[in-house]
């Protein structure tokens, strides 16, 4: 995967009807599967801190069971 020069802005929020926030899905479902896992994978670059070649630390990773 190719390293692109995006960045996460985390200081916008942006308060949406619902109809907007349908229209957002709508955008997605429009994608190739391919184009929606990049854009999952950046974002959980983004979030994690890392880079395609390295590893997610797990040690700050939590894991629990849903009851249901």
């Amino acid at each position: 995967m190719e390293e692109r020069s995006y960045q996460l802005e985390r200081n916008i929020l942006k308060a949406m009807s619902f109809d907007e926030a349908d229209d957002h899905v709508t955008y997605w479902q429009d994608k190739s599967m391919n184009e929606r896992l990049n854009a999952a994978c950046f974002i959980i670059n983004q979030i994690f801190n890392v880079t395609p070649s390295s590893k997610i630390d797990k040690r700050f990773t939590d894991k629990r069971k849903h009851n249901g």
